[in-house]
């Protein structure tokens, strides 16, 4: 799990420090030791030069800084990456002392090692198209993380094309009398595995309101519409009844609220009078996978920020 931390009122893990991501593997280079740096908190002038000040006077350079203030609510958001530069830089010793300084400014914030690859866990049904174009981003590195799971509601026989190689795969089917006992079986095996990330990859279940709540900001879904609109089935074949001159794909966080999570990323693709439900699955197939890619990419680079409904996100 990524941890994350509010300087007023630390948490501790057993598996993460406040302020930081799960442990990192073993420091690369110094150029390469890129640390990312995500913060939120109320807006007041001063905090790009404290917080800067600090990384710099701590022997380490910015590489790259994002911010915005979302002025209708007065709070600030920034993004910063940095690695260092002198050889007394300690990162746990920076650490230590920032936060006093997010406890000045009531800062919400995460601070990951960049080179370390989090570890994601995969749940798909019968349409396996997102799952197939994940396992090659990250056979290609692409997408650097490590998959420890391949959970399906379908038997493994259902994708006799794809390769899982040494990737664990796990049939668990579920009906409505066994719902909940599956959903168990899911959330042990998450923790089993240190599963950081959950990706939905058209796993066609909904999941529960308690299991939604465990997985809070590291549960991500693909869904087959621009939402809102469209909603239940044959989405494509309801476009096309109402000739709708785009189609396109929503990557969220999985909350309570079906399909209401906070929006990560969205993409659409114009369409035509002649084009038919089946053209219409094709391009939305095209637009789910790379949608769903992006969206995990943003956040396993520390790109997005929750802010309520809505996300912050820093892209490249």
């Amino acid at each position: 799990m990524i941890a994350r931390s509010r300087a007023s009122k630390p948490k501790s893990s057993a598996r993460a420090k406040p302020g930081t991501c799960a442990a990192a593997p073993p420091l690369p280079s110094p150029e390469a030791q890129i640390y990312r740096l995500l913060l939120s908190c109320p807006n007041r002038p001063g905090i790009v030069a404290r917080v800067a000040g600090h990384i710099y006077e701590a022997g380490f350079n910015i590489g790259d800084s994002r911010q915005f203030d979302e002025l209708d609510a007065n709070r600030f958001f920034m993004r910063i990456e940095f690695n260092p530069v002198r050889a007394d830089a300690d990162v746990e010793a920076w650490r230590a002392s920032f936060a006093g300084l997010a406890g000045e400014f009531g800062m919400d914030w995460t601070l990951c090692a960049g080179w370390r690859r989090p570890k994601v866990m995969i749940l798909v049904s019968k349409f396996d198209h997102c799952l197939a174009d994940l396992l090659y981003r990250w056979r290609i590195d692409e997408l650097p993380i490590d998959i420890v799971g391949i959970i399906a509601n379908y038997p493994r026989e259902t994708y006799p094309h794809l390769d899982f190689g040494k990737i664990p795969f796990h049939f668990l089917p579920v009906t409505r009398e066994t719902k909940m006992e599956q959903e168990a079986q899911i959330w042990a095996l998450v923790r089993e595995t240190g599963a950081e990330l959950v990706v939905l990859a058209r796993y066609m279940q909904i999941l529960s309101d308690g299991l939604a709540a465990k997985l809070a900001g590291r549960c991500i879904n693909i869904h087959h519409s621009f939402l809102p609109g469209f909603k239940g089935a044959k989405p494509y074949h309801q476009a096309h009844a109402r000739g709708v001159k785009v189609i396109g794909a929503t990557a969220h966080y999985v909350t309570s609220d079906l399909d209401e999570g906070p929006i990560i990323e969205q993409d659409v693709e114009r369409i035509s009078h002649h084009h038919t439900p089946d053209d219409l699955i094709r391009k939305g197939r095209d637009i789910e996978r790379r949608v769903l890619a992006r969206a995990v990419r943003y956040h396993i680079e520390s790109r997005v920020l929750i802010n309520g409904r809505k996300t912050i996100v820093f892209t490249e």
